[in-house]
């Protein structure tokens, strides 16, 4: 009856059993999962942003490459990432992105989108835990900064 009205599917496959998932209860661990996602010859050439999602007991469901971008920086959907949060109907998130630089230290925009990914994600009832910066040997952890 509706032909020319496209089907939308939203859809969310899991490859791993509950009870084998990773769980994150400390940035460290959030670091160690955002380095073994990432291509450790490609960090110090461009920036890539992550988002973890995670269960209510804080197993990762996931991860999604939510940017690539330059050596300078990165564009970050903050529509598309929250959606990625809502399809996989996550109770929690954790965002990450490597600095190609080796500086650790956020930057005003790095402050600023995670504020407003903090607030976005409120709005569903969905926790940002953290927003990790790393390179191939370090991090920094807002949350352990008392940044979130």
């Amino acid at each position: 009856m509706f032909s020319n009205i496209a089907e939308i599917q939203v859809s969310y496959k899991s490859q791993t059993n509950t009870q084998d998932r990773i769980k994150i209860t400390t940035s460290k661990g959030a670091f160690e999962v955002l380095k073994q996602i990432s291509d450790p010859d490609t960090l110090e050439l461009r920036e890539y942003f992550y988002v973890l999602c995670l269960n209510r007991a804080n197993q990762v469901m996931g991860f999604y490459n939510l940017g690539i971008g330059s050596v300078a920086g990165c564009v970050v959907d903050i529509k598309h990432l929250i959606a990625v949060a809502i399809k996989t109907n996550s109770s929690s998130i954790i965002i990450g992105h490597n600095h190609p630089s080796g500086n650790l230290t956020p930057s005003k925009a790095d402050e600023r989108i995670t504020q407003q990914i903090k607030e976005a994600a409120r709005l569903f009832d969905i926790a940002l835990h953290d927003h990790v910066i790393f390179t191939n040997e370090n991090y920094f952890s807002f949350a352990d900064e008392g940044r979130i």
